[in-house]
């Protein structure tokens, strides 16, 4: 297991864990947003210079997120596309 800010763009994971010292409403936001445990995430590309946001596939849907936030997802890589 790794977290989605590691992954490389381009890169497909599934969705294991949202880190449980993450505040009660960024977690529940992110599963808002559909990063629930078993969903295929992609990191799409970094902002430049490795700084905010990271663009992010999840389900059918793209989103930016803070490094930070990602961080605190954690992911198995290389599920398929």
């Amino acid at each position: 297991m790794t977290n989605l800010d590691s992954l490389a763009p381009g890169r497909h994971a599934i969705v294991g864990a949202i880190d449980s010292a993450l505040p009660a409403d960024l977690a529940s936001r992110l599963l808002e947003l559909g990063f629930e445990p078993g969903a295929d995430v992609e990191l799409l590309h970094r902002a430049p210079l490795g700084g905010d946001p990271l663009a992010v596939r999840v389900g059918g849907t793209q989103v930016a997120i803070r490094r930070a936030l990602a961080r605190a997802i954690s992911v198995e890589p290389g599920a398929a596309a």
